[in-house]
């Protein structure tokens, strides 16, 4: 597997509303799964996923990632 560093690690946290968030796709990509997987793994263990640890972005905030 390959090392990831702190610092790799601290460029996939982005603040959104206030918070620190990590996007499901860079979830996926450091546990090496695909990112849908990730999703499933919350959906069906939603109650383990509070709504301060997993939310959708709204249109504004992912456009706003995108530039």
């Amino acid at each position: 597997m390959n090392e990831i560093t702190k610092e790799k690690v601290e460029n996939l946290i982005y603040e959104i509303r206030g918070k620190q968030v990590m996007l499901d796709s860079d979830l996926a990509r450091l546990y090496q799964v695909e990112t849908k997987r990730i999703n499933e793994a919350v959906y069906r263990n939603i109650e383990k996923f509070p709504e301060r640890f997993s939310w959708i972005l709204n249109n504004i905030e992912e456009e706003n990632l995108r530039s």
